[in-house]
């Protein structure tokens, strides 16, 4: 097996199709229940999503046999299924990403179940005390929407909301037997994720299983480890995770129009024909290029040129302008269904909730990265 074989080798392509079709196949479920399946999560696991950025070896391969590339790419095909599913897959593999900047030590024992390991996050802190005492902390608070809290074995939880540069604030790494939650979600869209709130009381924590929230977000490892997919600095990567999803959600959508296109009575009125045909074809080009610049900052990430002036801020201004685009595809193609599209029995109707409510997650506005891309032209 060559190297780049080895890289692509975190899951089987027969899985994730299987994973796929169960994923859409339960969407509708889902979304009813607000949950997703013990069969999907199950799925997913299979599919290697877990452990694809895991730090450690993992069942003969390499620690990190993956590439942001190919994440991305099956995020997406699982989100044409089904949205909060592709949320959780793709939180799962991240999550996985940010325990490399544990000590070896939290590492080994955050990974010791294996591949199918589940790490579920938050730095949306309330309320959160963390002592310091003989050996490490106690940890104490509540731990704001936390996708799959309840299929997690581990739990990465900062110590107050991040602010950049303040190195007081500190993730901790806590197995699910030191956490309960309390169900909190229910919104529009995205309603299958299980984005509850975490709560911890009292909870030991060795100085093994911490680090620091601002050398992720720097991508500054620990001396022992030196993987350049864990390396990457938090802002440059954070949008691939949550725009894949939508990515999915948005060929799901487009498909659903070429199916009504085609099915057109002959007799319908052709300026409505040519209004919805154009429609089509301009959310599918809107798709295309918003998948090319998902492509470029995955590709850039891959090849380890984020330390390149600029390149950081670009690859976020890009993922936020991609799901801008995304979002304003699949309002088009909303509306070119119609009535119909909004019925309750329709699929698009999910589709367009959970793009929205995924499109309104704090890591892929627009708005910080054009400031953040523009800073080097502002005069000191």
């Amino acid at each position: 097996m060559n190297a780049e074989q080895d890289r692509a080798a975190w899951h089987e392509a027969e899985a994730l199709e299987a994973a796929a079709g169960t994923a859409g196949r339960g969407a509708a479920d889902a979304d009813t229940a607000g949950r997703l399946a013990d069969g999907t999560v199950e799925a997913l696991g299979a599919a290697g999503f877990a452990a694809a950025f895991a730090p450690v070896r993992q069942d003969g391969f390499p620690a990190t046999t993956a590439t942001f590339e190919a994440v991305t790419r099956a995020v997406a095909a699982i989100g044409e299924g089904c949205t909060s599913a592709a949320w959780l897959a793709s939180l799962w593999a991240y999550n996985g990403r940010f325990s490399g900047f544990l000590p070896d030590e939290g590492r080994q024992e955050v990974w010791a179940k294996g591949p199918d390991t589940r790490l579920v996050s938050s730095m949306v802190a309330a309320g959160v005390t963390a002592e310091p005492v003989d050996g490490g902390w106690q940890l104490s608070g509540k731990w704001l929407y936390v996708s799959g809290v309840e299929f997690a074995d581990w739990a990465l939880l900062s110590s107050a909301p991040p602010r950049e540069g303040d190195r007081s604030i500190r993730v901790f790494a806590v197995p699910k037997d030191s956490f309960t939650h309390e169900v909190s979600w229910s919104t529009l869209g995205m309603r299958a994720t299980g984005s509850h709130t975490l709560l911890v009381e009292r909870a030991f924590v060795p100085a093994y299983r911490s680090f620091v929230w601002d050398d992720m977000r720097q991508g500054v490892l620990p001396t022992e480890t030196g993987s350049a997919v864990h390396a990457a600095p938090l802002f440059a990567v954070n949008g691939l995770t949550f725009a894949a999803p939508i990515l999915g959600a948005a060929r799901a959508a487009l498909r659903l129009v070429e199916r009504q296109l085609g099915q057109q009575p002959s007799g319908a009125r052709a300026a409505a024909q040519n209004s919805a045909r154009i429609a089509y074809t301009r959310a599918a080009g809107e798709i295309d290029a918003a998948a090319l610049l998902l492509a470029r900052v995955a590709e850039t990430a891959d090849r380890g040129r984020l330390a390149e002036d600029g390149t950081a801020v670009r690859s976020h201004r890009d993922a936020t302008l991609a799901v801008e685009i995304l979002v304003g595809a699949v309002d088009r193609l909303f509306r070119v269904t119609g009535t119909r599209g909004q019925a309750a029995a329709h699929p698009m109707q999910r589709i367009w909730r959970d793009v929205h409510a995924a499109g309104s997650h704090a890591a892929l506005q627009f708005e910080p990265a054009a400031l953040a891309f523009t800073q080097r032209l502002v005069a000191a």
